[in-house]
């Protein structure tokens, strides 16, 4: 078990804020040096809030865990039709095939 951090939540959930607020016009040693912590620090704690952002946001009802899941599916389907021959790579990408003849 890792020890007690020594700034809150709502601390790092504000100086996430501040960065963000800054719309990239600022870097992150000079927000942090406001705060009195380390560069390094606060892009940590931009990189988790990131994190935290993209497994919560639910696409279409869809979390990013089950597009994973689903993708993953597909990709095993499509790998299951060409080990059976099938050179087509549009049925792999959900596309009507394309006849060959002419």
């Amino acid at each position: 078990m890792g020890r007690q951090s020594q700034y809150t939540e709502e601390f790092r959930r504000d100086a996430v804020a501040l960065y963000r607020a800054g719309g990239g016009t600022r870097t992150y040693a000079a927000v942090a040096s406001d705060l009195g912590i380390s560069g390094e620090t606060l892009r940590t704690w931009v990189r988790k809030d990131n994190a935290s952002d993209q497994g919560s946001a639910a696409v279409g009802g869809e979390t990013a865990a089950d597009e994973l899941a689903r993708l993953r599916a597909e990709n095993a389907g499509c790998a299951a039709r060409r080990r059976n021959g099938s050179s087509n790579v549009r049925s792999c990408a959900g596309q009507p095939l394309i006849s060959r003849r002419r």
